[in-house]
């Protein structure tokens, strides 16, 4: 699946929950599923920087593709992060530099959040970008 395919994926789901009590269920439920971080992986060069909760994101990089794994000690946070591991997780770096994420804003996310957290979700995109973008220039070198 292309990411844009995946993020048309994401907003159809988010359109068959009604209101945004189930939604806000929805993303808590992503959060308890998305399985948890190795310990060992969570170190403080891990942790993005700009999230009210902790989170960690890690990229593992083989086979041409990009692999995410993320964690957080808060259940809506982690199911956030859930949502952009799904996305952009398992393309290449180039892919995921040159992708537009526009399922945020489709699906209302931004205006449902509270301001710390909305700025976490986009700290949290802006890191996994900047890892593909350091890897799309490696691989060009």
């Amino acid at each position: 699946m292309t990411i844009n395919e995946i993020q048309d994926e994401i907003i159809s789901e988010f359109e068959m929950l009604g209101e945004w009590m189930d939604k806000y269920e929805y993303i808590i439920q992503l959060g308890k599923e998305l399985p948890s971080m190795d310990e060992s992986l969570k170190t403080d060069d891990r942790l993005i920087k700009g999230c009210q909760s902790r989170v960690w994101l890690h990229a593992d990089y083989s086979d041409g593709l990009l692999k995410f794994t993320a964690d957080s000690d808060a259940l809506i946070t982690k199911g956030l992060v859930a949502l952009l591991v799904r996305v952009l997780s398992g393309h290449t770096p180039q892919q995921i530099a040159e992708a537009e994420i526009y399922f945020i804003e489709k699906i209302g996310l931004q205006n449902h959040l509270s301001p710390t957290r909305a700025n976490g979700l986009l700290s949290m995109l802006k890191q996994m970008k900047l890892y593909a973008v350091a890897l799309a220039a490696q691989n060009k070198l």
